[in-house]
């Protein structure tokens, strides 16, 4: 075996391995078969075991026969599954050192004072004479999805959103989403990646109570979100460039957060501003009625209010308040119905997604900032795809060394 498969098959193992450890800490698999068919026999994992795999890849990887950027990247995320690992063997580590371990960036506090000026925004957007909280309860109310429509509202979104989609990215004609709906999880949609150009998007039941679902769920999860960019990668990265490392992906990385950065601009780069008029017209044929223009506005005021969900993860794991602290602290800044942000504390609390609220707003902003300093000549999906189709890390984006994307490559089948 070559010294560049040697590392990249143990980056792959070590993943599974810490799957096994951790369960939901891999977000897609679709790698060898004989692989995963050997860690799953191997003795249950120890996480200082673990961790000490870990350490023994990173002294290994300068070495490794891998072009720069490959090395570059696999530190970035072995560092972070090292810490993972030394996480759940019980080392102590404080809630920033974690964070800035998994994902590359420092986070703090964001400042009430700007909250509230979003909230007086907000306001004048709905106006009234009631508490701001009842209206903006009022507006979410008028336009909700009700669980019973959210698989079809979502999948009538989604088809529209392909249709886009596929001419402008290239999107290989195999790619598909199927949509399913469940009940009781602390969160509102996930993105399973099966390879061979296939997702599943899985939906919480309650999400269609929340402004974002439409079109903001589906772009963020398939088109041009989690999705496109699994199937751009897996066919340029994996197929034609022959990275592996691709083929897997964990959470609590550097990978995930710039993933989830760019998901989160998705609606931006594939629709652009109208947005909300373009889905009311795709809603209506399903007989669901929203307010889209007014949706488009209220989100984004919404999204300047979004870092105060990683306070609350801030709050909770390195200030010392209690959930329920952590839950008046979303109903009040976030505008949450009381069992919305107790459904996020509960999220913010869970061992393995404490510290992921990191990723949307701090890949958020990463990505958002790279974006607009873009040329003038060059139009906004342009430099977006690349985020689609190349590796990127949370430096690159902070210091524009973001690697120019290679010919497209449109993957058979």
């Amino acid at each position: 075996m070559s010294g560049t498969e040697d590392v990249v098959t143990d980056y792959l193992a070590l993943g599974l391995r810490m799957g096994r450890l951790v369960d939901g800490y891999v977000d897609c698999w679709f790698g060898d078969p004989a692989l995963a068919d050997r860690v799953a026999a191997e003795p249950a994992p120890e996480p200082a075991v673990l961790a000490a795999q870990a350490g023994d890849l990173l002294a290994r990887l300068p070495d490794a026969d891998l072009d720069a950027g490959r090395r570059r990247f696999l530190v970035a995320q072995v560092t972070a599954v090292e810490c993972a690992a030394r996480r759940a063997a019980g080392e102590p580590l404080g809630f920033l050192d974690e964070v800035r371990t998994y994902f590359d960036v420092e986070v703090g506090l964001g400042d009430p004072e700007r909250y509230a000026a979003v909230h007086a925004a907000i306001g004048e957007l709905l106006p009234g004479s009631g508490p701001l909280m009842d209206r903006v309860e009022a507006f979410y109310a008028r336009n909700v999805v009700p669980p019973q429509r959210l698989a079809g509202a979502v999948r009538a979104v989604a088809d529209a959103l392909r249709d886009r989609a596929r001419p402008l990215l290239g999107l290989p004609e195999a790619e598909r989403v199927d949509i399913e709906v469940v009940r009781d999880r602390p969160w509102n949609a996930f993105n399973r990646y099966h390879g061979g150009f296939r997702s599943t998007v899985t939906l919480n039941e309650t999400a269609g109570r929340t402004i974002a679902v439409l079109p903001l769920m589906a772009t963020h999860e398939a088109y041009p979100g989690h999705h496109v960019e699994h199937c751009l990668k897996e066919a340029g990265l994996v197929r034609a460039r022959g990275q592996d490392e691709h083929r897997i992906a964990l959470v609590n990385t550097p990978q995930c957060l710039v993933a989830e950065g760019t998901a989160e601009h998705g609606a931006a780069a594939l629709l652009g501003p109208g947005w909300g008029r373009w889905t009311s017209a795709v809603l209506a044929d399903e007989g669901v009625t929203v307010e889209g223009e007014l949706v488009e506005q209220l989100v984004g005021l919404v999204n300047q209010l979004m870092p105060a969900r990683q306070d609350a993860a801030i709050l909770l794991h390195d200030r010392g308040a209690s959930v329920d602290d952590a839950v008046a602290y979303l109903h009040r800044w976030l505008l949450l119905p009381r069992d919305r942000a107790e459904q996020i504390a509960t999220f913010l609390t869970d061992p393995l997604w404490r510290a992921y609220s990191t990723t949307y707003i701090e890949g958020a902003r990463l990505v958002g900032s790279w974006l607009a300093v873009r040329p003038p000549s060059e139009p906004l999906l342009k430099r977006y795809r690349t985020l689609l189709t190349e590796q990127v890390l949370p430096g690159q984006l902070r210091d524009g060394t973001v690697p120019a994307p290679a010919d497209p490559v449109r993957a058979a089948g």
